[in-house]
């Protein structure tokens, strides 16, 4: 077995498990297609200035998922930022532990196809 093919594997515990890490999530395309999937979030509600090193208010959120994950639920592109203001963006929502529903737009993706993540930058969304 590969490297890469352990990696995934052990994805699949990592992120996907719900008794670990694993956040159930609605990941919806431009398009309105929508799937249930299970990822790993952060959703930090302070950052630091890099220039000064002081916190700032602010939120930051990312989810991680695995790729093999986002094709298997009938998705034939990653999710990705889109920029036309027109056009509807990628969305993430979920049910946090504090039982408050969670509602993002995908500001910036990072795909790792070598160990078959990616992580998505997440934006607060009002529909």
């Amino acid at each position: 077995m590969s490297l890469r093919t352990e990696a995934e594997a052990l994805n699949a515990i990592g992120i996907e498990d719900e008794n670990l890490f694993g956040q159930a999530i609605t990941l919806t395309n431009p398009a309105g297609t929508a799937a249930a999937l299970v990822g790993d979030y952060n959703d930090i509600g302070a950052v630091i200035d890099p220039e000064t090193g002081t916190v700032v208010s602010g939120r930051s959120a990312s989810m991680a998922l695995r790729i093999s994950s986002i094709y298997s639920a009938g998705f034939t592109e990653l999710p990705r930022r889109i920029s036309d203001k027109n056009s509807k963006p990628w969305r993430v929502q979920y049910t946090a532990d504090d039982a408050i529903e969670y509602s993002f737009i995908v500001r910036e993706s990072m795909p790792d196809r070598s160990a078959g993540v990616i992580v998505l930058i997440l934006e607060e969304y009002d529909a």
